[in-house]
């Protein structure tokens, strides 16, 4: 049972000291009330699907996907207002809400799995986040367990509360270092914080390091009645970074990048340097329809590529070369893992292309294969390194590839996360991109909420002995957990399959 819990979407295999399965809020309240007492780490999960560590760990495991306790989900049309359980998906709450023209506009691409636990963890986003922004916006309120295992509910609106405050210095220092990029998940959102003065902007994209998410209210926004879009392709990155502010000019719903190294692995996929998937969503087709025709034709001068889709139906089968890219990846030999260890950089719109070129060059001189992918719109970027597990000194190419494109991030501006957190894969860079003396502010948040550090150790505050590519899923050091869960996490990693009950794997 604890190797079906070692490993989760990310690069990590860390068996845990033990498991637990709470199948309510009281027995939450009482395992962590006994972990504080005996000073046990633990470390909240939903379905495993997060990509940088914040899943795995050496303490105890905490799933609240299988009680039933964390499964409730009702809607309230009246309020556009859902309130659902930790372990309920996305989905879910867009299947219950759409009989009534509702929808949690966020929608991130693992809406099948991504629990609302998991959302707010690490303030997740999707394709549409750059007409309605990150989870953030739409959370109402949380119900927590905090560290001391007291139960409270957060609202927006509500306040600080007395578990945290800033001083005019501090507020000073916020406004100076945070970077300026469209969205981010790196860290605690300290400037959201000193914007709202709500504690509600402290615990979303917390990670599991303040307190345990049990319950979410969602607010929901009406559906769109049309939608038409555009794949649009570029013959070369500066033109296509250039295109991206016009495009945003006309309101679109998304635009999403996907880059020649992941195209040219998708059978039949357009032959050019990038390709940008473009939604418009409006009150009427014709409207919809315009709007793709004012995007193709302000573009015509730089387009190498064009297909447009004037309905639903032809958009789904525009976004087909979205839906491919996940299988093609998992389609590579086995000796090629896609390993997820620069995947969610962020930079401001105007360095896009020059960050896709530079994560290009650095994958070049290391010689690491790598796919690129992400949300152009909001300047955000994901990769997954593809190295060849068989030859000798991918470990050191994977590490120098790492290094290079932190120094990237920081050169441009950028953040380490978008939508994904910082988790333990980047806690120990986080310092470059706020300073220190940021950096001490994040302590001091954490200890305000968590004096005993049981929530999620190593997570945003990183550990003493932080290493970014320590403990590895793959290569010779990793843990060894029998063969047969092994070759079950490894079917889940290619299919996707976080969905499944971790129990399930160990049976």
């Amino acid at each position: 049972m604890r190797a079906a819990y070692a490993e989760g979407a990310g690069i990590y295999r860390i068996v845990p000291q033990a498991v637990a399965l709470p199948t309510d809020l009281e027995d939450l309240r009482a395992l962590v009330g006994r972990a504080a007492a005996a000073r046990t780490p633990l470390i909240p999960r939903g379905a495993g699907s997060g990509m940088t560590g914040g899943n795995v760990g050496a303490g105890t495991i905490v799933d609240l996907s299988g009680g039933g306790g964390f499964k409730e989900l009702t809607v309230d049309p009246q309020r556009r207002l859902a309130r659902a359980g930790a372990s309920v998906t996305a989905q879910a709450i867009n299947d219950a809400a759409r009989p009534y023209g509702l929808r949690l506009p966020p929608d991130p691409s693992s809406s099948g799995f991504a629990t609302s636990g998991g959302m707010v963890a690490t303030n997740a986003a999707g394709p549409r986040s750059v007409r309605y922004g990150s989870v953030r916006r739409w959370v109402e309120a949380v119900e927590i367990v905090a560290a001391d295992g007291e139960v409270r509910i957060v609202r927006r609106g509500m306040g600080n509360g007395d578990q945290f405050s800033l001083t005019a210095d501090s507020r000073r220092l916020i406004a100076q270092r945070f970077p300026k990029t469209p969205k981010s998940s790196s860290g605690y959102a300290l400037d959201r914080f000193a914007a709202s003065g709500d504690e509600l902007d402290l615990l979303i994209g917390s990670e599991g390091t303040l307190a345990i998410v049990t319950a979410v209210d969602w607010r929901l926004d009406p559906i769109p009645p049309h939608v038409a879009g555009a794949a649009l392709g570029f013959a070369d990155l500066a033109a296509l970074g250039e295109a991206v502010p016009f495009l945003l000019s006309l309101d679109p719903s998304a635009v999403e990048l996907l880059d020649r190294t992941l195209l040219q692995l998708i059978p039949d996929a357009p032959d050019v340097a990038g390709l940008l998937l473009v939604e418009f969503e409006r009150e009427t087709a014709a409207a919809a329809r315009g709007a793709v025709g004012d995007a193709a034709r302000g573009l015509k001068e730089t387009l190498a590529f064009v297909e447009t889709a004037i309905d639903r139906a032809g958009l789904e089968r525009l976004w087909e070369v979205r839906r491919l890219a996940s299988p093609a990846l998992a389609r590579l030999p086995e000796t090629r893992r896609s390993l997820q260890i620069i995947e969610d950089g962020c930079v401001p719109l105007a360095a896009l292309g020059a960050y896709v070129a530079g994560v290009r060059a650095s994958a070049d001189r290391q010689g690491v294969p790598v796919a690129i992918f992400g949300h152009a719109g909001d300047g955000h970027v994901h990769v997954n390194a593809l190295p060849d597990l068989s030859g000798p000194g991918w470990l050191g190419a994977l590490q120098r590839l790492y290094a290079e494109v932190c120094d990237l991030l920081v050169r441009l501006g950028g953040v380490p996360a978008g939508e994904h957190g910082i988790g333990r894969l980047r806690a120990g860079i986080l310092e470059r991109f706020y300073g220190p003396e940021i950096m001490a502010l994040f302590v001091d948040v954490k200890r305000a909420y968590d004096p005993l550090s049981i929530l999620n150790p190593g997570v945003i505050i990183p550990a003493a002995d932080w290493a970014p590519l320590a403990h590895l899923k793959v290569g010779e050091g990793a843990a060894a957990i029998p063969d047969d869960i092994a070759a079950r996490l490894r079917e889940v990693e290619r299919t996707a399959g976080w969905a499944i009950p971790k129990p399930e794997l160990a049976r």
